[in-house]
């Protein structure tokens, strides 16, 4: 149930005007407002773009599903029957029942991103990623329309923030048309953080070549969404498309532009969504997960862009809208009720990107080599965002029936959303299962592990789409180079297969705790992320981590009483029980700098890498009359 409820449309930020609404310091133009009406979830809408009659890309879109699909289901088919020859021949008990209910959609999960991935491998190892574009690239032409390039803050290092920007803003001025674009910091910082962000940009501001803006507002309606909501509202009727940036983002000027004239030579695109690669990493973790998105993720990317179209999905950032659709499309209810399904919508993103597709607009993803964004340096900080991220996918759950007009792509990927997070309490729900049945003698003894067979088939949906991203960059020499080489990529998938299956059942406890909890309504904080950390203490990893020591000794209690082998829990034991200390050893910069020293984790050098110097003179004359000093040296670090 969703507050106004009725078609009457109204402003999305309550009933003043967000040039009346109080702001702490601003340093804008003068305002350009457009109206930005509450979508009524109830009611479809009209669509603002007229559907185009059946054609054969339609055609070719659902049969590229239905194949996504059936590559999903086919081994979690297979993966039933191989169980039923072991369980179930004389009749089902409940606790088979259960076993199975979890055992298939589990399966299918994993074996539906196996099968994204192994199609985005084949389209860009045997046709150059041609395919993979989803839409006709413009030509070179000149850019007639505006670009507001928006980067919403909250309580950040501020002169990383700005060392971002200006890299962007250099860029631009490098490339025709970087003169259409202007920079709005949108933030929402408290007022401590407030007075050190207006001191910096005081500062930085005469020496930007372009317009570069700020604004802090004194009450922070909505979130993210609120804040670049009141932008729209305010100045949006004086641009033609908005480019939404985080704060730890950077993209290229030549990218910038490029988007820009897509969306100017393609009237039916609303949304643009760039796929990001992880930069800036300094501890083993973050090198770890940097790595990993840049040797594994396009290929992911690849076979997702494949089969989503022009039902794209959106991820809040590095991504280029058409502000008049996001304008009609996009203002977003409050949902009544109490968390986690009441309040504002936190994971707003891929709702947005479903209500533009609802009117018509198309909303694509794209692959970018100069759009890049930060990973968070240690295992705990990855959780605190992903419980933020849990809280605002269970969300979506009654949005899947009750919003009128989405598409049914748009509902599967809301749906997808939602399931990642119920996977790791089915997982450890299974192994429950398993343990407890073995304790009480419902089935024979290893009856309900997995055969030779099985462990092979789940081991090769598992590992396959790494290795076969490792093929892919061996088998180019300047690809191979760009990683440090053949013996540098295969030490480096190597390790981060170990180092993934030592994650994988802290991240299954972590989540299921973090589901149980928001369930029983401990919403989520919304603050500033740590984006930079130097090792953590043993006593605070075990205070962290506590839970998982207890599951670990309980499942070894519990698999020693019923008779079930360790050597097929060991890896989920080893995991739980060595959280602390792989969360401490992993957190710390200088085992980051050791294994990059030892060719481990190395990755393609970012785009702006000869401009650091220029970077460090800019900053240098407001860095030092800023306190305190290491926010200076992280600035230059960090950019």
């Amino acid at each position: 149930m969703w507050q106004g409820e009725s078609s009457t449309a109204r402003p999305f930020i309550g009933p003043r005007r967000p040039s009346d609404l109080p702001q702490a310091f601003e340093s804008l133009p003068p305002e350009q407002t457009i109206a930005m009406p509450e979508q009524n979830f109830r009611e479809a809408p009209d669509m603002a773009i007229p559907p185009r009659p059946v054609r054969g890309g339609d055609v070719d879109a659902a049969a590229k599903r239905v194949l996504v699909m059936a590559l999903a289901l086919l081994p979690a088919l297979l993966a039933a029957h191989e169980m039923k020859r072991t369980i179930g021949l004389d009749g089902f008990s409940v606790l088979e029942i259960v076993y199975l209910a979890l055992f298939v959609p589990l399966f299918a999960w994993i074996a539906f991103g196996c099968a994204t991935s192994v199609i985005g491998f084949f389209l860009m190892a045997f046709d150059g990623g041609k395919r993979v574009q989803p839409y006709r690239p413009a030509r070179p032409r000149t850019l007639e329309g505006r670009t507001a390039v928006l980067l919403p803050v909250c309580n950040e290092d501020f002169l990383a923030v700005l060392g971002r920007l200006s890299i962007m803003e250099r860029s631009l001025g490098k490339v025709m048309g970087g003169d259409r674009f202007d920079f709005f910091v949108l933030s929402d910082s408290n007022a401590e953080n407030g007075l050190i962000e207006e001191q910096a940009y005081r500062q930085m501001q005469p020496s930007f070549a372009r317009n570069v803006y700020y604004r802090r507002r004194a009450v922070n309606t909505g979130r993210k969404p609120g804040n670049i909501a009141e932008w729209v509202q305010r100045f949006g009727g004086g641009y033609d498309y908005m480019l939404v940036l985080d704060a730890d983002s950077v993209m290229g000027g030549q990218t910038m532009v490029r988007l820009a004239v897509d969306m100017e030579c393609h009237p039916r695109l609303g949304l643009i969504q760039t796929v990001p690669s992880v930069v800036g990493a300094s501890t083993l973790f973050s090198r770890w997960q940097q790595f990993a998105n840049r040797l594994y993720g396009p290929m992911g990317a690849a076979g997702m862009i494949w089969w989503a179209r022009s039902e794209g999905t959106f991820w809040g950032h590095n991504a280029i809208i058409r502000v008049k659709a996001f304008a009609d499309s996009c203002g977003l209810p409050t949902l009544r009720g109490p968390a986690p399904f009441g309040g504002h919508i936190m994971s707003h993103d891929m709702v947005e990107a479903a209500l533009l597709r609802r009117r018509g607009w198309a909303v694509h993803m794209v692959m970018a080599d100069d759009s890049f964004e930060e990973f968070p340096p240690s295992l705990p900080d990855l959780a605190t965002r992903d419980r933020r991220w849990c809280q605002g996918n269970i969300q979506h759950v009654p949005l899947l029936m009750r919003v009128a007009g989405l598409h049914p792509v748009n509902r599967f990927q809301l749906l997808v959303g939602a399931s990642a997070y119920l996977t790791s309490p089915m997982w450890l729900a299974l192994i429950l299962v398993v343990l407890v049945g073995e304790w009480q003698g419902t089935w024979q003894a290893g009856t309900v592990l997995p055969s030779g067979a099985l462990l092979g088939l789940t081991a090769a949906l598992l590992f396959g789409p790494k290795f076969l991203a490792l093929g892919w960059a061996l088998a180019n020499r300047t690809r191979r180079a760009s990683f440090g080489g053949a013996g540098a990529l295969i030490k480096g998938v190597l390790m981060e297969c170990i180092l993934s299956i030592m994650m994988a059942p802290v991240a299954m406890l972590t989540q299921t705790i973090n589901l149980i909890s928001i369930m029983f309504g401990q919403k989520a904080a919304w603050n500033g992320q740590t984006r930079d950390r130097d090792g953590m203490s043993m006593i605070q990893a075990l205070w962290v981590f506590k839970y998982h020591i207890a599951l670990g000794v309980g499942l070894t209690v519990l698999a020693l009483q019923g008779g079930v082998s360790m050597f097929w829990l060991m890896p989920v034991i080893a995991g739980l029980l060595l959280a602390p200390a792989f969360a401490a050893i992993t957190a710390r910069k200088d085992l980051g700098r050791y294994a990059a020293s030892r060719g481990l984790f190395i990755v393609p050098e970012p785009w702006w890498k000869t401009a650091k110097p220029k970077l460090k003179d800019k900053l240098g004359a407001a860095g030092r009359s800023l306190q305190p000093e290491p926010r200076i040296a992280l600035a230059a670090n960090d950019c």
